[in-house]
């Protein structure tokens, strides 16, 4: 983790470099409202008749497999850990953040903390070394808050995965929500959205809604202000990859 000095100056620059966003804040009458790009190629609004159930915080990897030198990185999954950040969206109460602080949490997390799994030991067969995998067998920590400098601690919430069938899937408040999700509509991140600490670049924003019958408590999630998790690139070695990212999921049901 930063030195407590370093990151208060990582932390201006990271809320300076912040991508521009459109954040109605509930101060004004309004409810949270999603960010938009500012680019013009947004996600769908949510369905009428939906409720914003959590805005999380995610903090993991995104994966990939490079079948061989040259090729092109394919996407194989997910694994986070989600913090319930509903109350720092601004103007919810005493422990909201500005608008800037909260379009730059996720680089803030990302720069300043671990990513919060547990990793294989083994290096063999990765595209970068320095890049390890999630462990198979227990790849989430025990269940704690993340605390970052300045902030108050933000409460675990559930965790994203890739089910065995390869679904993206949410579990939540103690399976209160589970939402095997499907992928409806996506747009590249913002230009100026932050690279990560790999500087391989933000993955895009995504409008997910149930794959099947069998979700609970929410129907619709947005992946919105992602911060890294762009492929190392096939470039130099075949094998399996990750990268570190950090993104806001809005889940509505």
């Amino acid at each position: 983790m930063l030195t407590t000095p370093y990151f208060l100056l990582a932390a201006a620059a990271l809320t300076a470099a912040a991508p521009s966003t459109s954040l109605s804040c509930h101060a004004t009458g309004k409810g949270p409202v999603l960010p938009k790009t500012g680019a013009g190629n947004d996600l769908p609004a949510p369905p009428a008749g939906v409720t914003l159930k959590h805005i999380a915080l995610g903090f993991g990897i995104q994966n990939y497999t490079c079948d061989q030198v040259g090729a092109t990185a394919a996407a194989t999954g997910a694994l986070a850990m989600l913090y319930d950040v509903t109350s720092l969206y601004p103007g919810q109460g005493s422990e909201s953040l500005s608008q800037p602080n909260f379009g730059a949490l996720t680089a803030r997390a990302l720069w300043s903390h671990d990513v919060p799994l547990n990793f294989n030991k083994s290096t063999e067969g990765r595209v970068d070394p320095k890049s390890p995998g999630a462990s198979l067998t227990e790849p989430f920590p025990p269940d704690a808050p993340l605390e970052l400098y300045g902030i108050k601690p933000m409460p675990f919430l559930g965790h994203h995965f890739f089910n065995a069938n390869g679904v993206p899937t949410f579990v939540l408040d103690g399976g209160k929500i589970y939402l095997p999700a499907a992928k409806l509509n996506a747009v590249d991140a913002p230009k100026g959205a932050n690279p990560g600490p790999q500087g391989t670049g933000a993955v895009g924003w995504l409008y997910l809604g149930p794959k099947d019958s069998t979700a609970v408590g929410a129907e619709y999630v947005y992946r919105v202000l992602t911060a890294g998790g762009v492929s190392h690139g096939c470039g130099k070695a075949a094998g399996q990859d990750s990268t570190s990212y950090a993104a806001m999921y809005w889940f509505y049901g």
